[in-house]
């Protein structure tokens, strides 16, 4: 079987938000910043890129916040709900990349799980530079065919003008390296399977699966499902995979497990 050679999770700060974005219960309703005393509790929502080398190039998943993320969300009122406030100016992707001595230039490949304003939101960081952009299909047909500057999360400031290749379906993409579809919380949002040869199988499963008590069993939506049906589809294909492959879940927006994991700039996974 052919494996990647490395992996290093790049935290990049935290969101913060009501729980109820993440974990849908009864009982509950959404407040901003201006309520966080509202009755769900506000909760950090850790965001995170992926870069992965293999033997015939180096992937760089999903590109977490822009710096200059108050003012581009402005546009979507979601600035309020989602701030961008737990960051420090060396937890934005641009200084993590710098602390692991990686250019832009060493990038071959930026795969975007799906392209909502917190994974997408670099993007324009690559447009100039010979990375290979990549999302699903759908995802691309989706976020450049709506009119408006955005809707929901979409926001066309973080993608337009820039070129992207797609996958659809299941891919192995690169060795070691396989691409999953995986909508529900958007049209085209995907996974991503890494094989190590130390570690074994890691899955990433970005928002398909906010966090672990999403995952259940029993899985538990989050407030922003484009699918309700697709979801728990994708759910349990994920779940069938980690059964499968024994591998180790590394959910989208989890707060507590990002402490759990070994992250860059000091810790990787081979």
């Amino acid at each position: 079987m052919a494996t990647a050679n490395k992996v290093s999770v790049i935290p990049c700060g935290a969101m913060t938000a009501d729980l109820t974005w993440l974990l849908l219960k009864p009982g509950r309703s959404i407040t901003d910043r201006h309520h966080k005393q509202g009755p769900a509790p506000w909760v950090d929502v850790p965001t995170h890129c992926v870069l992965v080398e293999t033997d015939e190039g180096t992937l760089l998943w999903d590109t977490s916040c822009p710096r200059d993320w108050e003012q581009r969300w402005e546009p979507t009122g979601l600035q309020d709900f989602f701030p961008y406030d737990k960051v420090a100016d060396d937890e934005y992707l641009d200084s993590r990349l710098n602390q692991l001595g990686v250019g832009l230039d060493e990038i071959d490949y930026v795969v975007l799980s799906h392209l909502h304003f917190d994974h997408a939101g670099n993007v324009q960081m690559f447009r100039d530079t010979s990375a290979k952009l990549v999302c699903n299909q759908k995802e691309k047909d989706f976020a450049f065919g709506f009119e408006g500057l955005f809707t929901g999360a979409h926001l066309k400031a973080d993608y337009e003008g820039c070129e992207f290749q797609t996958v659809s379906g299941d891919a192995e993409f690169l060795p070691g390296v396989t691409l999953i579809e995986t909508p529900g919380h958007t049209v085209g949002c995907m996974s991503m399977q890494v094989d190590l040869p130390d570690t074994g199988t890691m899955i990433f499963t970005s928002d398909a699966v906010y966090m672990g008590e999403s995952y259940g069993p029993p899985a538990t939506p989050a407030a922003i499902v484009n699918n309700l049906e697709q979801f728990y589809s994708s759910v349990e294909k994920l779940r069938g995979i980690q059964e499968k492959t024994n591998g180790q879940m590394i959910f989208g927006h989890d707060a507590e497990q990002i402490h759990q994991l070994r992250v860059a700039p000091e810790g990787c996974y081979t």
